[in-house]
Parts: structure tokens; C-alpha cells; sequence
């Protein structure tokens, strides 16, 4: 049976399957205690788009346009033309007769092996066709390489259901019959020297493309979607509270600068006010917010939002404070208070010292620590602040790096705060420490690490 075309709206949610890309568990992740023996060093699971659509009407144009778009993520694309039988001597004798838009005319086997292969982490060697000859070389092949990206095109690409089954997005471009017949012969006159025509019948997709690549607003809401999949990491499938903000090449840039540790102490604060601030930005962007209408200076009306106004942040003195200007930068007058929590004594749970803002219960509050390693001191933080009257739910902790092991620690123990971080590291090694980490913060940031 055919799967049921859908909404666009509704694929946005549900089309793609999940993506690992730190931890992986193997079978089920419906509860978080499974996730305490992922394999940490396990591949990433590469997001495999389907692309298909009748003979001429746009699938390279789409995909083109996908990959530029994904420029920030490795992506290859895979033709299933590269997977054409080579015709036998009688069937190069009818050549006019042989339909080359039959399922038949491809090697399904061969193509499941290259999917399969490059999911795997594996590179493969993608044939070459000889569109003239109706023949593969047999001397030459394309080294195609696991990537994050695999993009599989062609017009029965959803034909076999294993085939569809290795996907996570099912896109169908659909272009007028006179535009793709125009297309087809000018394509196949040029560059393949033949000329076959046949719609095809079937729709598998979860996502339909009318006018093909002259449709920029689909294509984006797609490329929006896959960089939202790229971009989770297995623990906030897990926990649903835990927010990673959205790699790029900056971001990724600067982790590389941070986490050297041959950085002059001047370019270590830069780029990490830099990255904090990111972090607070996108922290900012949970709280709860009002509608709210203006009049712009044309007379016209604009309807936003107001910002929440019952916020502080609290600092977990002392790599905290260095967060605490960023947060000052974006909400104007804020109220910032203080935990000391001795980290060597007591399984790291001792209070030391404590100042926060009388009415702190009644506001939402952004907790500020770069780095979350074994989650010991968070859980102490979060602990007093409920104490205080704070409802775990107002609660944002905010940082740069985080360890899986604290996540566990601290999600499991309060289910309904939020977690916002830049990256999620490998885990802790013997000492504690995050790996691949970025050494003391508190030190590296005021200096103090000579």
C-alpha cells in the first residue's frame, strides 16, 4: 500500500527519524536510564533524504539547492542513475524499445548496499553510466564518503520499500507535463544522447514540491527542518527540557579557539563572551512572553511580544560570574545573585555562601555556569533555589559545554528545568573533567591559571 501524502505542517514534526549525534543507544530510549550505557564513541547516524519526482521536473535543481543551503554539513548526493544495468547485446539492439524508467533497469541490490555502506560510517564506490553507451565503465568508479548528509535522487527512488525504509524525509518534486517534457528533451539531446519518456504513477513522499526548484519557500522550510534534526543531540530526544543552540561554522569556530590551549588569555574572553552570549540569547528565548501591539513611526500597527519581566540570573560563583556581563548586555537592570558551593568537599555539595534577590520566587530564573561536568553542584543549586520558593519549571540553567553524565544527573532529579548549552561533550574521564572540555574555565577566563 501506498503511504498516505500529508501535510507539510505535519511532516515539519514527524518525517524524519532519529539522529544520533553523540551518544547512541541501541534499542529502545524511552527511558533515561537506558542512556547510562551508550556507547559514546558510536558513529554518527547520517540524515538520508529521498528525492524523487517525474523524468525532468527539477530533483537536481532541488538538491542543488538543499546542498548549498547545507553548506554547513557534509552532504553527498547519489544518483540512482549511477545504478543502471548495463544493457545485454540483444537489449542494445532495441535499444528505441527498453524502457530505462522501469524498475527493472536499475540494480536495486546495489543501491541498498551503497546506502546501507554510507550509513554505516563507510565509504563506497558509486558506478559511473555510460548514458551513451547504455553501459557502466568498468574502469572508473566516484568514491563517495559517509557524510551527514545523504541525499538519494531519482524517479523510483520509492519504488522498493527497503529503499524507503533507509530514509528520513521522502521529498516528491512535481513540475506541469509540458515543463518537464521541454526539460527532458533538451537534457537527454545534450547530454545523454537518447530520449524516454514516462510519468511516474506512485507518490510515496512525505513532502510534495509543486514547481520544483522555483519553489524557494519549500525548500527552505525543508532545509530548516533537517539543520533542526542535524542539530539534536540523542540526550534531548531523551530529555525533552535539554536544549542545544544550533551549530554553524561560527559556533564551531569558536569552540576551536576556546578549547585550544595555546590561546592568549585575551582572545580566550573574547570568543567566549561571544559564546555566552549566544547561550543567553537563546536561554532568553524560553521564558514566557505577551503579545503586545505598537504603532510603528509610519502609523502602522505591529504585533509582538513583551518580554517577561520577573527574571534574575544566579551565578555559581566562580566561573558563573563570567557570564554574568552577557546576561547584563541583553536585560537591562537584571538582578544577579550568588552561590558559593565548595566543589572538593562533600561530593562537591557544600554551600558556602548565598545572596539572591528577596523575591526571587516570583521570578524566572537564568542559572549561570559554563560548564556542567558530574552535575553535583547544578543539582545542589537547583535544590536551593526550590528551597527558596522557585518553581523547578522557572528554572534555566545556562552554559557552555555540558558532559552527558551531568545531564543525566541533573534531568533525571528535576524532569521539568531547562537545560540550554552550546555543545555536548564526549563525558568525564577519571578526574571528573570534561573531555574533550576546555580545561578550567574560572582559571582561563580571570587569569588565574599560571
Amino acid at each position: 500500500m501506498p503511504e498516505e501524502t500529508i501535510s507539510i505542517d505535519y511532516v515539519m514534526e514527524k518525517a524524519s527519524g532519529p539522529h544520533f549525534s553523540g551518544l547512541r543507544i541501541d534499542g529502545p530510549a524511552s527511558s533515561p536510564s537506558a542512556s547510562a550505557a551508550a556507547d559514546v564513541n558510536a558513529p554518527k547516524q547520517p540524515f538520508v533524504i529521498g528525492v524523487s519526482g517525474g523524468t525532468a521536473s527539477g530533483k537536481t535543481t532541488v538538491c542543488d539547492m538543499i546542498i548549498q543551503q547545507l553548506h554547513d554539513h557534509r552532504v553527498v548526493l547519489v544518483n540512482q542513475d549511477s545504478f543502471y544495468r548495463g544493457l545485454t547485446p540483444e537489449e542494445s539492439k532495441h535499444v528505441n524499445e527498453y524502457n530505462f524508467d522501469h524498475p527493472d533497469a536499475f540494480d536495486t541490490e546495489q543501491l541498498l548496499d551503497c546506502i546501507k555502506t554510507l550509513k554505516s560510517g563507510q565509504s563506497y564506490q558509486v558506478p559511473i553510466y555510460n548514458f551513451k553507451k547504455h553501459c557502466r565503465c568498468s574502469d572508473s568508479f566516484r568514491q563517495v564518503n559517509a557524510s551527514d548528509v545523504i541525499i538519494l535522487e531519482g524517479i523510483l527512488v520509492f519504488h522498493d520499500q527497503r529503499v524507503r525504509n533507509l530514509m528520513n524525509m521522502k521529498i516528491f518534486v512535481d513540475a506541469d507535463a509540458d515543463v518537464r517534457l521541454a526539460r527532458r528533451i533538451r537534457r537527454d539531446t545534450v547530454e545523454r544522447g537518447r530520449d524516454v519518456d514516462s510519468v511516474l504513477k506512485q507518490k510515496y513522499a512525505d513532502v510534495i514540491i509543486p514547481r520544483g526548484g522555483e519553489n524557494h519557500v519549500a525548500i527552505n522550510l525543508i532545509v530548516q527542518h533537517i539543520h533542526t534534526k542535524l542539530g539534536l543531540h540523542d540526550l534531548c530526544k531523551i530529555y525533552p527540557n535539554v536544549h542545544v543552540i544550533q551549530s554553524t561554522f561560527q559556533i564551531r569556530g569558536m569552540h576551536t579557539l576556546i578549547r585550544d590551549r595555546e590561546i592568549s588569555k585575551h582572545d580566550f574572553v573574547f570568543y567566549s563572551d561571544r559564546l555566552i552570549r549566544l547561550v543567553v540569547e537563546h536561554g532568553l528565548g524560553h521564558l514566557p512572553f505577551t503579545e503586545k501591539q505598537v504603532v510603528t513611526p509610519t502609523g502602522s500597527f505591529y504585533t509582538g511580544v513583551d518580554f517577561c519581566k520577573k527574571l534574575c540570573g544566579v551565578s555559581i560563583v566562580r566561573s558563573g560570574e563570567s557570564m554574568e556581563n552577557a546576561l547584563r548586555a541583553c536585560c537591562k537592570g537584571i538582578k544577579i545573585g550568588k552561590f558559593l558551593i565548595h566543589r572538593d568537599g562533600d561530593n562537591g555539595k557544600q554551600l558556602i555562601y548565598e545572596k539572591l534577590p528577596k523575591d526571587i520566587s516570583e521570578r524566572h530564573v537564568l542559572l549561570l555556569d559554563p560548564v556542567l561536568a558530574t552535575g553535583n553542584s547544578a543539582n545542589q543549586a537547583i535544590e536551593l533555589l526550590i528551597q527558596k520558593g522557585v518553581p523547578e519549571s522557572r528554572i534555566i540553567f545556562l552554559n557552555l559545554i555540558s558532559a552527558p553524565e551531568g545531564i543525566h544527573c541533573v534531568c533525571k532529579r528535576f524532569p521539568s528545568m531547562k537545560i540550554v548549552t552550546s555543545e555536548i561533550d564526549v563525558g568525564l574521564n577519571e578526574e571528573f573533567r570534561v573531555i574533550p572540555g576546555m580545561g578550567e574555565f574560572g582559571d582561563r577566563y580571570f587569569g588565574t591559571d599560571d
